[in-house]
Parts: structure tokens; C-alpha cells; sequence
């Protein structure tokens, strides 16, 4: 059995030195509450959310274990405002798998969308990018995740290593489920060094300068060669400017 590392979570009061100093930061679940200011069942309330997302109909290698809804908003210090649906677009450098594609996903439910956890969650991402690249409006891509072992195997990252070509990575994990695998990996965009672990608390949180690092998530399998396992991700990507395709 492959051993599980430990995240290097830092006290909530370096999250942002850490993210500068190094690209990455990564914070346990009681820190994201504190960050967030809110209970943990107002998180927990956004959860049953993940039990219905549509399938992804665009995966090139013909897997069926990604399930997935997105949606886009600008967030402009408190002000929170949902965007017409558009289409999810990366251009082929960033994402050389489904890159220089249009993909229509479903949008969020309107319902997880008006929660109060979930505009704390766009205002504070949107905050932490506004403490890494100065204070400006940010064009928010929200994609929640559901991977799981309906293949035998689950892949969070089937295009690999990689940038998103955004400002900043929000890596919220939701929840893991019978699973073993899922490894989280970062690497410096220019240079030798990495650092791998797993994320396994339910809203504990990777941010990621994306200029700087890349990042992946190994494949997910099954505890039992039976049964069904997923792991389940809310990414927010933050970008300066406008959103990609724009």
C-alpha cells in the first residue's frame, strides 16, 4: 500500500507569505473555517451538491469517471456577480489534452449558489489572489469534481502535470470515498523541486501561484476491487483581466 505523506498545512497567519515565498500554501479544514469565517456546517450544506453533477462529455481517453459542473463569476473585493453561462476554454499550451476546445459544462445549481459558504468561498479565494497580484477584479472559473473508480481507475489530472494559465489555483478537496491514490503534486515551473502529498480532510485547501508551479493528482482506485470509490473537488481559478477565450 502506497503510504499517504502529510500536507504541509501552515498556521492560517502565514498562508499568504507562504503562498508568495514558495507558490504554494496549503491549509487544514479548521484554518479554511476561520479563513472563510463559517461554521463547518455551512460547508458541509454545500456538499450534497457533489451527488449531482452530470457526466463529463468530453473526455478524449473514453473514460466515464469524471463528473463535473462549472460555472464563472467576477468577484471585485465583496461584490460577487455571476456571469452569463459560457463555455469552460484553455488554449492547447496549458492543457494539451482538451485544450482549444469549447466545452459547455451544467451550470451550479442556483441553490449553492445563493448559500452565504459559497460567496465566502469566491470572496476569500479572490482575496488571497488580491494579496499575491494586487487588488483587482477577478474572473472566477468554478468547476466542482467528482472523480470516481467507475473505470477501474479515476483520473484528476488526465492531462497531467500542468498550468492552467490563471493567476491563481483554489484546490478545495470536498471529499475522498473508499478510495486509495489521489496523490497531490507540486512542482516548480522553473526548477528541481517538488513536493507530494494527500489531501484527505474534507475542505482543507491547496493554493497554487499557477505562474510559478505546476500541478497534478494521481489516479484514484478502489479500496475493494468492487466497489465504488470517487474523490470529489471544488477548483477555482483565478484571472486577471478576463476570462480565458474571451
Amino acid at each position: 500500500m502506497n503510504p499517504h505523506f502529510l500536507p504541509p498545512c501552515v498556521p492560517l497567519a502565514r498562508v499568504d507569505d507562504t503562498l508568495a515565498q514558495q507558490g504554494y500554501a496549503v491549509l487544514d479544514a479548521r484554518s479554511v473555517q476561520q479563513w472563510l469565517g463559517v461554521e463547518p456546517q455551512a460547508l458541509a450544506a454545500l456538499q450534497p451538491s457533489w451527488d449531482d453533477l452530470p457526466s463529463d462529455r468530453y473526455l478524449k481517453d473514453g473514460g466515464r469517471y469524471r463528473k463535473r459542473r462549472h460555472s464563472c463569476f467576477v468577484v471585485d473585493g465583496d461584490a460577487v456577480r455571476q456571469v452569463p453561462h459560457r463555455a469552460h476554454w484553455q488554449p492547447v499550451e496549458y492543457n494539451a489534452l482538451h485544450g482549444g476546445m469549447q466545452r459547455w459544462f451544467e451550470p451550479m445549481d442556483p441553490a449553492v449558489v445563493a448559500m452565504p459558504a459559497w460567496q465566502r468561498l469566491l470572496v476569500q479565494t479572490a482575496a488571497a489572489t488580491s494579496a499575491l497580484k494586487g487588488r483587482q477584479p477577478w474572473y472566477i472559473e468554478a468547476h466542482q469534481f467528482r472523480i470516481d473508480t467507475t473505470d477501474g481507475i479515476g483520473r484528476p489530472t488526465p492531462e497531467g502535470a500542468h498550468r492552467d494559465g490563471v493567476d491563481l489555483v483554489a484546490v478545495y478537496l470536498v471529499g475522498r470515498h473508499r478510495i486509495k491514490g489521489g496523490e497531490s503534486r507540486v512542482f516548480e515551473a522553473y526548477g528541481p523541486n517538488g513536493q507530494r502529498f494527500t489531501l484527505t480532510e474534507p475542505w482543507s485547501l491547496l493554493l497554487l501561484d499557477d505562474a510559478r508551479v505546476i500541478h497534478e493528482t494521481t489516479p484514484i482506485q478502489p479500496l475493494e476491487p468492487d466497489e465504488l470509490g470517487w474523490r470529489d473537488t471544488l477548483v477555482l481559478t483565478c484571472r486577471a483581466g478576463g476570462f480565458q477565450g474571451d
